[in-house]
């Protein structure tokens, strides 16, 4: 997904503050396996995907958890040094070699306060961004590890063919077998 797709999937903005917009974007490759963003340091860039997938997790006295996944299209950031410059609570890792567009928080800031027109497009990411952590928060608190494994593939149909089962098990608050007697239930 190119970036001029991705910014009209936030909200449309006019051609001439989206060409300041596209100045101020780097376009990076990255390798698999990369934590791109650290529990452990306030973040500067906010990353959107072109290509690859990514998952958020955390590290907790038993293990990590999968908090989210992140396909083409979607942003990668940590809202908490994004809103207030402190360390984030999430690891965000590249699953597969990737090309993302970067831009600094601090470059977002300064068109947000030269260009209405941008501004009111960060108005609306940020919107975007409250409401997946809410629905996020909500799917994980309610319905059967049944339920919520078939809505995770409804959302992400080519989740399966991309994602480790057990990745797709942390994320779902299962074992492993849990998860493949599920998929053996549903098959």
């Amino acid at each position: 997904m190119n970036i001029n797709q991705i910014l009209d999937k936030i909200h449309p903005i006019k051609v001439s503050s989206k060409l300041k917009f596209f100045e101020s974007f780097e376009e990076v490759s990255l390798p698999k396996n990369l934590l791109i963003i650290r529990s452990d340091k306030v973040e500067k860039n906010i990353y959107f995907i072109k290509k690859v997938i990514a998952r958020t997790f955390s590290n907790f006295e038993d293990g990590e958890v999968t908090i989210a996944f992140g396909e083409e299209g979607d942003t990668i950031i940590s809202l908490k040094s994004y809103i207030l410059n402190q360390k984030g609570y999430e690891n965000i890792e590249l699953l597969e070699d990737c090309e993302l567009y970067k831009i600094s928080a601090v470059k977002l800031q300064n068109l947000f306060s030269t260009e209405n027109d941008i501004a009111n497009w960060g108005r609306k990411f940020a919107e975007q961004e409250l409401i997946k952590a809410e629905q996020r928060f909500i799917s994980n608190q309610q319905g059967t590890a049944t339920e919520r494994y078939l809505e995770l593939i409804k959302k992400h149909p080519t989740l399966l063919q991309r994602v480790s089962l057990g990745l797709i098990a942390s994320y779902l608050g299962i074992t492993q077998v849990s998860l493949s007697r599920i998929r053996a239930n549903i098959t």
